[in-house]
């Protein structure tokens, strides 16, 4: 029988971080069960693992959300390249992801990957639609949303306060009015954040995606990065997310060659075997 195991991303502890199943072999799995595995599971997203297309690399990583399979994400890329230190690969390894191949390295606990995407600046929604979608007022906006992608798309949203940030109440009709005037941001995911010095606080919404709060979000905060960086606005630090609903995330955020790196910790929290 396939096995999984469990692991809590982007912590050190248990029940902290954010959740991510993954199918360790998924090569005997039919194709019309991975959906429904990862809706069952019914994390942000499940990850199937497939000996990897180019014999050096060191595995090819499928991405599942409930909804629907995704070229990159980055709670389950650290997750993963946890996964496989802890079955004997690494520290270097190649992972073959939807978006091309990602290097990481990583140990028994904790693990980093750069990524090279190119930033893709998706459009620029009407602040008062985001505002409803977060459920702050305008006022509270910072500056003008932008919606980008490194592989996967967020619109990004400064807050003016971390008050404002806490109290966001998402608004699930004001993402299905945005996700049909933005199509190309999928689900229209929300990333606010406010940035403190060194430090940036952070949330991630998305209902439509069966999300309606993600405890840790690296593709978003690498594409935030990017953003920043492309305005002279560099950051490199540590972002802090999942504090408002009970599951603190610390993910560390660099620029460097030409990309932006991820990095994290992972506990494994579960193993158990699907009895398909």
């Amino acid at each position: 029988m396939t096995q999984f195991q469990t692991f809590d991303v982007f912590t050190e502890r248990a029940f902290g971080g954010n959740p991510l199943a993954v199918i360790t072999d998924a090569s005997a799995l039919p194709e019309s069960a991975l959906q429904k595995i990862a809706r069952e599971f019914n994390y942000s997203e499940t990850v199937f693992l497939y000996p990897p297309e180019q014999a050096q690399n060191t595995a090819r990583v499928r991405i599942f959300t409930p909804t629907m399979e995704v070229p990159f994400a980055g709670h389950p890329t650290i997750g993963t390249a946890v996964a496989l230190a802890q079955a004997g690969h690494g520290p270097q390894m190649v992972l073959e992801l939807g978006v091309g191949p990602i290097r990481a390295v990583a140990s028994k606990s904790e693990a980093r990957f750069t990524t090279k995407a190119e930033l893709e600046v998706l459009g620029h929604p009407p602040p008062a639609l985001v505002a409803r979608a977060l459920g702050v007022d305008e006022s509270d906006l910072a500056g003008a949303p932008v919606m980008a992608s490194l592989g996967l798309a967020f619109t990004l949203t400064e807050l003016k306060s971390r008050a404002a940030l806490g109290g966001c109440q998402p608004d699930v009709e004001a993402f299905r009015a945005g996700a049909a005037m933005h199509p190309a941001g999928l689900d229209f995911a929300q990333f606010a954040y406010v940035r403190e010095g060194g430090v940036i606080h952070a949330r991630m919404f998305a209902p439509l995606d069966n999300i309606p709060e993600d405890p840790a979000t690296g593709s978003a905060v690498a594409a935030l990065a990017a953003l920043l960086a492309s305005e002279g606005r560099v950051f490199e630090g540590v972002v802090h997310q999942g504090d408002d609903m009970g599951r603190p995330s610390r993910i560390g955020v660099k620029m460097e060659r030409g990309g932006v790196t991820i990095s994290g910790a992972a506990v494994l929290v579960m193993e158990g075997r699907l009895c398909l």
